[in-house]
């Protein structure tokens, strides 16, 4: 039979109760992670969470405003957000331009109105790849006339992001390509000759960076520099054993109380499997598996090959992240500085990833029905 596609399919029940559910655990483990600190400096305990609440209504806002759109006009516009995001990552570089913190140039503004240039970036290639691979057709297994020029502008941005430096948000803007080209039909040998390529110099770039190579160090084994680069990796796996099955109770964290860095952000998931033990650290999995499923779902049935890429490139950016940040606090991933999709504090995190979900459901308005 024909197929048509048509508009006003109401949202994924699925895939919109999953983000919900992940966005309220957020809500709840950013309040219970950062009340302490919250206190010490401005002796007020939601300080954070309230925050997080503008950036949540923003984020809705730009959301549905993603989501009524007609998600093909993305399409014309994808050289214009690739460019305007090259930018951002490159005056995020210039010295007393872009905010220094925790010894990284990842922001820009002033007071607490800044913004990651790098968490747009992410969106930005998703769109613009989503483009051109919808143009590409057969062509993208053709290693020089297919998939080499969609290379340059991932690796390029992918360069900026690194002398943040930020090795794991550069890598997700890799890894969100690989996957795209790989959903298009590239040929698995290319893939593996573009890896072959250009991983030696990104391992030497590591390796010659003290700080870089201190997180590699750290993976390999934590517990060598416990007291020092280990440290925040040894207190994050000592909190997820505390919590055992069933946790120590919401609220009844110790590693929240300085012991360990970064706890309501980065390390959030270790107060939450300290508090909710496993079994609430298989509910934010499972939430993001759902995530995942719903997009791929919506993804084949898409009226067109833009949607497809959209949808797949807007689902890796999320679930990509989400793992990777659950593998730095298990100590099975290289320690990076990526938060946990709409748990973790954080505007910029939450306003794009909440737009990327948009998108998603968006393109699933158009899905192709049998007539």
């Amino acid at each position: 039979m024909p197929r048509r596609s048509f508009v006003g399919a109401p949202p994924d029940t699925l895939l919109f109760a999953s983000v919900a559910t992940l966005v309220a655990i957020g809500l709840v483990m950013i309040f219970s992670a950062s009340s302490a600190l919250a206190y010490v400096d401005s002796h007020d305990p939601a300080y954070f969470v309230k925050r997080q609440f503008v950036w949540l209504a923003v984020g809705l806002l730009c959301a549905y405003g993603a989501y009524r759109m007609d998600y093909r006009k993305l399409k014309q516009w994808a050289p214009y957000l690739l460019l305007a995001a090259i930018v951002l990552l490159s005056v995020v570089l210039i010295h007393h331009v872009g905010i220094v913190v925790g010894g990284a140039r990842r922001w820009l503004g002033a007071g607490p109105l800044t913004m990651q240039p790098s968490e747009f970036a992410k969106l930005a290639l998703a769109v613009y790849l989503a483009a051109m691979l919808s143009t590409r057709g057969d062509r993208i297994g053709s290693l020089v006339k297919g998939l080499a020029p969609l290379c340059v502008p991932p690796l390029l941005m992918a360069l900026l992001i690194f002398k943040e430096p930020d090795m794991g948000t550069a890598s997700l803007l890799v890894m969100t390509a690989f996957v795209m080209y790989f959903s298009a039909g590239a040929r698995i040998a290319h893939l593996l000759g573009v890896i072959a390529v250009t991983l030696p110099p990104a391992a030497l770039a590591v390796l010659a960076s003290s700080y870089l190579r201190a997180r590699i160090m750290v993976f390999l084994d934590p517990w060598k520099d416990r007291q020092n680069h280990g440290f925040q990796v040894v207190q994050s796996m000592l909190a997820l054993g505390s919590g055992g099955l069933f946790g120590v109770g919401l609220g009844a964290s110790r590693a929240k109380f300085f012991y360990l860095p970064e706890q309501y952000t980065d390390f959030i998931f270790s107060v939450l499997g300290e508090e909710l033990g496993l079994f609430g650290a298989l509910v934010v999995i499972t939430a993001f598996v759902v995530l995942a499923y719903r997009a791929i779902r919506i993804a084949i049935a898409a009226p067109d090959s833009f949607g497809f890429f959209l949808v797949v490139g807007c689902t890796a950016t999320i679930v990509i992240q989400a793992f990777v940040n659950i593998g730095v606090v298990t100590s099975s991933w290289p320690l990076t500085g990526v938060p946990l999709p709409f748990i973790s504090f954080g505007g910029s995190s939450l306003i794009v990833n909440l737009v990327a979900v948009a998108l998603i459901l968006n393109v699933g308005r158009y899905r192709r029905v049998d007539a």
